[in-house]
């Protein structure tokens, strides 16, 4: 199924994502996340898929993403970097997904690392994007989008020009980075029109529930951490448990938020907690229902 479908039978789409586990660990380790999430009411499950990952783990990912098709009957979306792959790695890979009957795909570019060297064939993921498209119409891509700019960008302007390339070369959607300040958001959004891009463009949130998980977030994607959430983290520091409370609070209020300003899509970074990703669907349909509105 080509998930851009979705976004004209639906008011609003609700899509998870998941990755695979860490190369010492076995992907059996998985299955008890997807089982969990199984009940959960998903338009789609994306999967993540390394930059600079082995074999082993590009494999993981399209196991995943064939597991989740045909065993819990739910369209997967699997990732696909490109800043350190050849054409014909790309081709292998696609002709893989061929196989297993998945038609769409996340195109990245992928982090660049000194540990390794990129392969300078794929520059942007707008390359990727219509290498797939020239290789095989059928595929569906989707492109990432920052509201606050790409960490790489000199400017948030600079970067929707970007992206633009990325719907010429033949992406049909967007997915933001993860963000915690919905008025970034929404100016992001304003920015688009008037740049002439007006594809369905998912926000991505991440539920933050540990202290440790904060730095990384913020190094991984340069997002900003708007005072509000900020006095959140520091008030609860030094509780665990309120911590986490609070985090699942301040990610329920941004989705109600985006919904009620008529948001596309939500796509919930799990972090492959069934728990976390169960309270905050929960909740959502709750407040959707209790307010009669199209739900999730």
């Amino acid at each position: 199924m080509n998930i851009n479908n979705l976004f004209t039978s639906k008011k609003l789409v609700y899509s998870l994502e998941v990755f695979p586990p860490k190369k010492t660990s076995s992907v059996d380790t998985i299955y008890n996340t997807l089982l969990g999430l199984r009940g959960l009411p998903a338009d789609f499950i994306s999967v993540t898929y390394g930059a600079g990952g082995s074999d082993t783990q590009k494999s993981k990912t399209l196991e995943i993403a064939s597991l989740i098709k045909s065993e819990y009957g739910i369209e997967p979306v699997t990732h696909l970097t490109c800043v350190n792959s050849t054409k014909e790695e790309i081709r292998e890979t696609l002709e893989r997904l061929k196989d297993q009957g998945i038609q769409n795909i996340l195109a990245l570019r992928g982090d660049i690392t000194p540990q390794t060297e990129p392969k300078h064939i794929f520059e942007h993921a707008s390359d990727l994007i219509r290498f797939i498209k020239e290789y095989d119409q059928s595929f569906n891509v989707i492109g990432a989008c920052y509201p606050e700019g790409h960490y790489d960008a000199p400017s948030l302007d600079a970067d929707i020009e970007n992206l633009k390339k990325k719907i010429d070369a033949g992406a049909t959607h967007l997915i933001t980075q993860l963000f915690f300040d919905n008025d970034q958001f929404y100016r992001f959004m304003d920015k688009l029109l008037k740049a002439g891009i007006d594809v369905p463009v998912e926000a991505g949130i991440m539920p933050i529930t540990r202290k440790t998980q904060i730095e990384r977030t913020v190094s991984m994607c340069g997002a900003s951490i708007p005072n509000k959430f900020a006095k959140l983290i520091n008030k609860y520091a030094d509780a665990p448990e309120a911590l986490r409370d609070a985090g699942l609070s301040y990610a329920i209020d941004q989705i109600v938020d985006l919904i009620s300003n008529d948001v596309r899509g939500i796509h919930l970074y799990t972090m492959n907690n069934v728990e976390t990703a169960t309270k905050i669907t929960d909740s959502i349909r709750n407040i959707i229902r209790s307010c009669n509105q199209p739900g999730i």
